[in-house]
């Protein structure tokens, strides 16, 4: 099995007629992923590649019955696609731009879980199940299928660890870029109660960095209630202190939000934290 997506799983393309969103549509395509079409307001009609262009996401999904939207929108315009997902009849939305201000992602993460519409970003790299399908932007090859469940505020260190583990023969179910801004729609909690129900997936790999409080959410999560294997990495150990590293997310402020607070709440909980990330798949 898998969570979130697998072979039946019709996906469109918001922003298909762009450069990013006509290229990843085509990569989606040649992995297997069922993409549908795409929407861009002003030109409906038109065709990319052999995937059909509409106006409205309402449109589309009556048109071709799609259940996931992923979103290549600019960040100014990016908060209106996704609201026009979440109203078009789309339950999965992926949003890959980067950019969009907190409190633009405040006002939607209420929205959204009011009409219990699922948004897995933005600023993330998607969604992978291995040999099923692939919404986003990670690189397909590097995966393999299997029972490891990964979850990652990090995109490329999604796709070192999940080297790693290809490279010792330790498959994936799904692996999920959860985005690094410090409001995102679907976070680890949700994410771990998933796996754990998932009947296919043996073990869970949380990868974690600075910033925010939401590792050690998830470390009291797993202590009450997540029986599998979780093996972590935190990364930004070594981050010169106030200076913001790479994601919009990863500041501590307020003293709280530190790589040792958040490695130590995960030890409490039961979860084995490597000081490296190619140590996972020993681990494992």
């Amino acid at each position: 099995m898998s969570i979130l997506i697998d072979k039946q799983t019709r996906v469109i393309v918001q922003g298909i007629t762009g450069r990013d969103g006509s290229f990843h549509a085509e990569a989606m395509l040649k992995y297997g992923t069922q993409v549908v079409g795409g929407v861009t307001p002003g030109k409906g009609g038109r065709q990319v590649g052999t995937l059909p262009v509409f106006n409205t996401v309402k449109e589309a999904v009556i048109e071709t019955g799609a259940q996931c939207s992923v979103v290549f929108v600019p960040a100014n315009f990016a908060p209106n696609a996704i609201r026009e997902a979440a109203d078009g009849g789309i339950s999965l939305i992926v949003c890959i731009t980067e950019g969009i201000p907190v409190l633009e992602m405040v006002d939607l993460y209420h929205e959204l879980k009011h009409k219990k519409v699922l948004l897995v970003g933005p600023n993330c790299p998607g969604i992978i199940s291995p040999g099923k399908s692939k919404v986003g932007i990670m690189p397909g090859y590097i995966h393999k299928a299997g029972a490891i469940g990964v979850i990652s505020r990090s995109g490329t260190l999604t796709y070192e660890v999940v080297f790693d583990l290809s490279e010792k023969n330790l498959g994936q179910s799904t692996c999920v870029g959860i985005g690094g801004d410090p409001i995102v729609g679907t976070g680890y909690v949700d994410l771990l109660e998933m796996f754990e129900n998932d009947e296919e997936t043996d073990a869970i790999v949380l990868i974690g960095e600075i910033g925010g409080v939401e590792e050690e959410k998830a470390a009291s999560f797993i202590k009450t209630s997540i029986h599998k294997k979780v093996v972590a990495f935190i990364s930004g150990r070594m981050a010169p202190p106030g200076k913001r590293m790479g994601h919009a997310g990863a500041i501590i402020s307020g003293g709280k939000g530190g790589a040792v607070e958040k490695v130590k709440a995960l030890r409490q909980a039961g979860v084995v934290v490597v000081d490296r990330p190619d140590q996972i798949p020993d681990v494992l």
